[in-house]
C-alpha cells in the first residue's frame, strides 16, 4: 500500500538528514516511527488497564509464590 505524505522543504530536509543519519530510507523511518508510536501507546493503555485492576484488587506475590503458581519452580537440590 502506498501512502502519501505532505511536508514542508524544512521538513523533508529534516526528514532525509535523520534518514541518511541513521542509514535507511525515509520510508523505512517514517514506517519505524509510526509503529513505534503504535507500540508506546498500546504499552501505556495495557498498564492503565493493569494498574486500575491492581488498585481494585491490590494483591501480590512473592517471586517464589509465582514461580510455583506458574510451574516454574524446579528442585535444584
Amino acid at each position: 500500500m502506498a501512502i502519501s505524505l505532505r511536508l514542508s522543504k524544512e521538513e523533508t530536509a529534516l526528514f532525509q538528514q535523520y534518514a541518511a543519519l541513521k542509514k535507511i530510507t525515509v520510508s523505512e523511518l517514517i514506517r519505524q516511527a509510526v509503529i513505534e508510536r503504535i507500540e508506546d501507546e498500546y504499552d501505556i493503555q495495557v498498564y492503565q488497564q493493569a494498574m486500575a485492576e491492581y488498585l481494585e484488587h491490590p494483591v501480590t506475590f512473592s517471586l517464589e509464590e509465582a514461580e510455583k503458581e506458574l510451574g516454574l519452580k524446579w528442585d535444584t537440590e
